[in-house]
């Protein structure tokens, strides 16, 4: 699996650093595919888990909209849009959805709407902004440090389980390598002027920083275990050798964005 998840790391990185230095469309066009992926991913899951999600098309195309909702921002045309996506998707429920069933199917196409398509909205939030870029290659990189510094340090000294009912694998000393790893990734790339060209962080402000990317990443994470073990699968599916489906790859960028982009807001 190490060597699976090598090979794949080795081919995406370099291909996602292109897609974000070259900016929208093409980054903007990223993010809507691992949201498609992922929605549909977690409808899949669903439909194995509870028998019925009759709503996965219309979830995917409101899940769509949501993520490129920044582009609308100067239109005002997002309320519009929610309040479209309610009404039709309710009115289609009083004909195409048995009457024991209709909100529990409904509610079901909403959780991954937001789940996955309005958090992973933020990501496009922040490619928006004057710097954006900038901002994005520090959030995603100290999630990759994140991740790897876990990953090793869990394997080398775990023995204390962070939450075995959700994800035994997991370690309080896998979690503290994390959060070192990602405070030292969050501080090379805002160091690094071709990455981040932006003004220069406080030491103060890239250590806190670092510091809620390596949390909410894992929690994010935990939060998708949960899923997963509520739903009796392993993983969300199987496109990404070693990681297993989109959703597995890009559970602890669900948080991050936003987190990101609202510290950016009141921080910096």
């Amino acid at each position: 699996m190490l060597k699976q998840r090598i090979i794949t790391a080795v081919i995406g990185i370099p291909l996602l650093i292109l897609l974000i230095w070259f900016g929208d469309p093409w980054f903007s066009l990223l993010i809507a595919v691992v949201v498609l992926i992922s929605t549909l991913e977690f409808y899949h899951m669903v439909a194995e888990f509870d028998k019925r999600c009759p709503l996965t098309y219309f979830g995917l195309l409101w899940a769509l909209a949501l993520a490129l909702s920044p582009h609308l921002k100067s239109t005002n045309m997002l309320p519009m849009v929610m309040v479209a996506a309610v009404v039709i998707s309710l009115v289609w429920l009083l004909f195409h959805s048995p009457r024991e069933r209709a909100f529990h199917d409904w509610s079901w196409m909403v959780a991954g709407v937001l789940y996955i398509g309005w958090m992973l909205s933020y990501w496009v939030n922040l490619g928006i902004l004057e710097d954006g870029r900038d901002w994005i290659y520090l959030a995603m990189f100290a999630i990759f440090a994140n991740d790897t510094g876990a990953f090793f340090a869990g394997r080398a000294w775990g023995k204390h389980r962070l939450a075995s009912v959700i994800s035994p694998g997991k370690t309080w000393e896998g979690a503290l390598g994390g959060l070192l790893s990602a405070i030292a990734g969050a501080i090379a790339i805002s160091r690094i002027p071709i990455l981040f060209s932006s003004s220069p962080l406080e030491c103060w402000q890239v250590v806190l920083l670092g510091c809620l990317i390596s949390v909410f990443a894992q929690l994010g994470d935990l939060v998708e275990s949960l899923l997963k073990r509520n739903m009796g699968v392993k993983d969300s599916g199987n496109l990404l050798p070693g990681h297993g489906g989109v959703l597995d790859r890009f559970d602890s960028f669900i948080f991050v964005g936003a987190v990101v982009y609202y510290y950016i807001w009141m921080v910096v």
